[in-house]
């Protein structure tokens, strides 16, 4: 099992920054590719990024790829998502989720993740 508790939101203008934690504990944090993910009001939960198990290898959706910024720090069980150039349509509830152990990819669909952080609030204004 993986815990996940997400941080950092919060009410920014179009054009700003902020960055995103997630820490996680129970099961060895290194062994899990992490994503981010996000869910504006009334839309399905979207891919904003992922990160392999050793931070080397990352990808993105297109409507963040340039402006945000996904890193991990496995000695502080943490991963991290730096948004720039924030836009209105970056308003979202943002979630860390985790694959299992056993799983490598680095995957953009939502049903192969296993463990899910309870979301965190980005506004940001125009």
């Amino acid at each position: 099992q993986v815990q996940l508790v997400e941080s950092g939101g919060g009410l920014q203008q179009a054009g700003g920054s902020l960055r995103l934690s997630c820490a996680a504990s129970g099961r060895t944090f290194g062994t899990n590719v992490m994503g981010w993910f996000r869910q504006a009001p009334g839309k399905e939960r979207e891919f904003v990024a992922v990160i392999s198990k050793s931070g080397d290898s990352s990808s993105y959706s297109d409507s963040v790829k340039g402006r945000f910024t996904i890193s991990r720090d496995n000695a502080k069980n943490t991963v991290y998502l730096q948004m720039n150039s924030l836009k209105a349509e970056d308003t979202a509830v943002y979630y860390c989720a985790a694959r299992s152990l056993t799983k490598y990819s680095l995957s953009a669909q939502l049903r192969e993740y296993d463990y899910w952080g309870q979301g965190t609030q980005v506004t940001v204004s125009s």
